[in-house]
C-alpha cells in the first residue's frame, strides 16, 4: 500500500494546497466536490504534484517539508 504527498493547485486563485492520503484519486475528488472545509471556497483544483511513499510517516514528513520555506522553493523548482 501506498501513500501519497499531493500538491494541488486551485483554479480560483492559483495558489497551492498540500496534503497526504492513501487513496490520490478519491482525496482529489473530496476537494473538488467542497467536501474539505479549508478549501472548498477555493475549488476546482487540479493535481499539479504528488509523491507515492511507503508509509504513512514518510508521507505526513514529506507533507511537513513542503510546508517549509525549502519544501515551497522545492516545490517551485519542480511545478
Amino acid at each position: 500500500m501506498f501513500y501519497f504527498t499531493y500538491v494541488l493547485q486551485s483554479d480560483e486563485d492559483k495558489k497551492h494546497y498540500v496534503g497526504w492520503t492513501d487513496d490520490l484519486e478519491s482525496r482529489i475528488n473530496e476537494h473538488n466536490s467542497g467536501k474539505v472545509k479549508s478549501t472548498s471556497p477555493r475549488k476546482p483544483f487540479k493535481l499539479v504534484y504528488f509523491e507515492a511513499c511507503e508509509s504513512k510517516s514518510k508521507a505526513i514528513k514529506r507533507e511537513k517539508y513542503f510546508k517549509t520555506g525549502f519544501g515551497r522553493r522545492f516545490l517551485t523548482n519542480r511545478i
